[in-house]
């Protein structure tokens, strides 16, 4: 059952913990809370002194700014992973959300058609759907451009069979992505509620993991009964005979629902060139992707790092997702527009007439600035071709 607790409680709590404490549950926090300078300089007094293996310590102790800098950099790599994981897991869940209305809006928007256009019974319509997931749909479509091509099939037949087949394509791709978001919303859920782990903090301060969980078993005792005070001096509105709440996971459970940052992302070489990389999201957000690729593209966009054999793995920037879910926000999710959308894409391709056919005449093949200088490369400058072409 929740409580009357909020974020506030759980500053005020943090900030009353002793220095040790306040750094232990900031950094268990990280992904909603910061560390502050004060907490950076008292880590690098702190941790155990390596020049000093024996136990004795300097009596004057000199934090070098590189010490500094270091502690600073940890805390913000750390930061920023935890963070950038909670982006990405909610920039998924919006896009598919967004693509998951989209084309179910095209579903219904198809089956209307299906039934008042095309004057298809419901009995029909309601086989085509049955029969989504066994369609197989390259050897149809192959056989519809035959006709066609041959003229055996008129416009409004072709764009009958058409918008057929394009439902049982949205029927499916509807059932991936619901699977793909009830996913991507477990995650989230996980990411939110999930503290850093000890590793990373031993990491981050430098100290032994034996004094690790004696400091961290001490100091979340402390912060608990802190935050039980005051939930027991502020007025309640819960019953008398509620259970005990477990503040830890209510703590994670109410941070979680602050607001996700957004970060600036920058493009990272995704499909080789950012032009190629837009072409293809706007396709892809479109519903028009092709759909054997379409679970190859969208694990290239969710994936959270990219091996490299060098350097080990590296993190993949946000960018992709963000200029999908822009493109989702700026599509027009009107019913003439969604129309219009759907009728081109199952519409046949134009035939020219017999008369532009006989007009168009074959360009003749330019060479191309490089092709010039290979030539020139081969052939050499005093070649009689080349001195006519110039």
């Amino acid at each position: 059952m929740s409580t009357v607790l909020t974020k506030d409680h759980i500053v005020a709590a943090v900030d009353a913990l002793p220095i040790q404490g306040r750094i232990m549950l900031r950094l268990l926090l990280l992904r909603y809370l910061d560390v502050t300078p004060e907490d950076i300089e008292y880590m690098a007094t702190d941790r155990p002194d390596p020049r000093f293996q024996s136990g004795g310590k300097p009596i004057i102790p000199y934090i070098s700014q590189e010490t500094l800098q270091g502690i600073a950099n940890r805390v913000a790599h750390y930061r920023s992973l935890a963070r950038q994981k909670r982006e990405r897991l909610k920039l998924q869940v919006d896009c598919l959300e967004r693509m998951l209305a989209r084309s179910e809006a095209l579903i219904e928007l198809a089956t209307t058609l299906l039934t008042t256009r095309f004057a298809m019974t419901p009995e029909a319509v309601t086989e085509v759907r049955t029969l989504s997931r066994t369609a197989v749909p390259k050897p149809v479509l192959r056989e519809l451009d035959r006709k066609w091509d041959l003229n055996e099939i008129s416009e409004e037949d072709y764009r009958k069979e058409r918008i057929g087949l394009e439902l049982q394509r949205l029927l499916r791709r509807v059932e991936s992505d619901r699977k793909r978001l009830a996913q991507a919303k477990r995650e989230f859920d996980a990411a939110n509620t999930s503290p850093l782990q000890d590793h990373e903090i031993g990491q981050i301060w430098g100290i032994p993991a034996g004094s690790l969980s004696a400091r961290k078993a001490k100091y979340l005792t402390q912060y608990l009964q802190g935050l039980q005070s005051r939930l027991g001096a502020a007025p309640s509105t819960l019953p008398a005979n509620t259970p005990p709440v477990d503040l830890w996971q209510e703590t994670l459970a109410v941070l979680s629902r602050s607001p996700v940052e957004r970060s600036a992302a920058t493009y990272d070489g995704l499909e080789r060139t950012e032009g190629a990389l837009i072409e293809k999201l706007t396709v892809f957000a479109a519903g028009a992707f092709p759909e054997e690729l379409e679970s190859r593209f969208w694990l290239s966009l969710i994936q959270d790092s990219r091996h490299q054999a060098e350097y080990g793995s590296k993190a993949v920037s946000l960018f992709a997702l963000q200029r999908l879910l822009a493109i989702l926000d700026d599509m027009d999710m009107s019913a003439d527009a969604l129309e219009a959308d759907l009728l081109a894409r199952v519409s046949p391709a134009s035939k020219a007439s017999p008369d532009a056919q006989a007009e168009a005449s074959p360009a003749e093949p330019q060479l191309s600035e490089m092709g010039e200088h290979v030539l020139r490369s081969f052939m050499g400058e005093s070649h009689p071709d080349l001195q006519g072409r110039r």
